[in-house]
């Protein structure tokens, strides 16, 4: 099995995971995540590719949103199941790809507790989707568990010197992360995914490839994930006056 493009993170024993996913779970609804995640679907692509996915492949896609990398899938004729834990992200991948023609299978799944059986899938992915999750060594170990012995894990996620990487940055100035949960970003280091997936994988490749946002200015960006982006839009609104203000600036 080998990973590509992928990064983790760890969590404290003290964490309180669960309240951390509730937290979450309440705040990727917010606001409409489909507009933001449409606009990264060439990330979905360019994964697939780099995992040369072959038509008639079980593929499953965990934490999937709106369903970037699972139209990108089967659009290469592979079998695809599509996961999430928010149902209104699923419907909209569901609606993409009914529009599309793609015959996919959609299920509400937690990608800390996966729903099938073990060594089920060729390939196993995500796009900035499990990188998100509270325990994610957990996480990393259902990733590799529901995939076969010879299959593929493929992970997009964003760096720590990337632009989103300060972006989580910027938010955790103003607003503490949970106490005790690592920073989603880690998931770009490849020494943590070495880490992670040590035993479970034959090898490891970790490749650094850049996103461009295209937006008509850095204000139309704050705007876009301001009203979109659950955790911009539920941070914000957590900020009163100056700070809100500064944020914003």
């Amino acid at each position: 099995m080998s990973a590509v493009a992928s990064i983790v993170s760890s969590v404290s024993p003290s964490a309180d995971l669960n309240a951390v996913k509730a937290r979450q779970h309440a705040a990727w609804p917010t606001g409409n995540y489909a507009v933001v995640g449409t606009t990264l679907q060439i990330v979905g692509e360019n994964l697939c590719e780099a995992l040369d996915l072959r038509a008639g492949s079980r593929v499953l896609d965990v934490a999937a949103g709106n369903g970037n990398a699972t139209l990108a899938a089967a659009r290469r004729w592979c079998e695809v199941t599509s996961t999430d834990y928010v149902a209104s992200l699923l419907e909209s991948g569901r609606a993409r790809a009914q529009a599309e023609g793609h015959d996919v299978r959609f299920q509400e799944a937690d990608a800390e507790a996966l729903p099938f059986a073990d060594a089920s899938f060729d390939a196993v992915l995500s796009t900035f989707g499990v990188m998100f999750t509270p325990d994610q060594q957990q996480a990393a170990d259902e990733l590799a568990r529901a995939c076969k012995a010879r299959g593929q894990i493929g992970l997009a996620n964003w760096t720590p010197e990337s632009f989103i990487g300060q972006v989580f940055k910027t938010i955790g100035k103003y607003i503490a992360p949970p106490a005790g949960v690592m920073s989603s970003a880690l998931w770009g280091t490849k020494a943590r995914l070495d880490a992670l997936f040590a035993g479970k994988a034959s090898e490891i490749v970790a490749k650094s490839r850049h996103f461009v946002f295209r937006y008509r200015s850095p204000q139309h960006f704050m705007e876009v994930f301001r009203a979109y982006y659950g955790p911009m839009n539920k941070a914000i609104a957590a900020l009163e006056g100056a700070r809100q203000a500064a944020f914003i600036d």
